[in-house]
């Protein structure tokens, strides 16, 4: 469960991160497919909210330093956008 302080940032990054491990070669287009649907079961079932690389994760698809690593990139992006607007 996220607090009202957590909520703006998992919002603001779960949309970006299955594309970003993607990208990264992490994870295949099937596996972020998979992990979205997993997700959204979950949530239509009203399940715990699981993010995306904690799916990837559980699944052995990915380890925990690479989504730290994918966390980091999309930290590292935001900043450069700010500083470009």
């Amino acid at each position: 469960m996220t607090n009202d302080f957590e909520e703006p940032l998992l919002m603001e990054y779960s949309a970006r991160f299955g594309m970003k491990a993607l990208d990264m070669g992490f994870v295949t287009l099937e596996q972020v497919l998979d992990a979205l649907s997993e997700q959204v079961m979950d949530n239509y079932v009203n399940k715990h909210h699981r993010l995306l690389g904690d799916i990837f994760i559980e699944k052995g698809w990915m380890t925990l330093e690479q989504t730290e690593v994918v966390l980091k990139r999309l930290s590292e992006d935001k900043k450069k956008i700010k500083t470009h607007s």
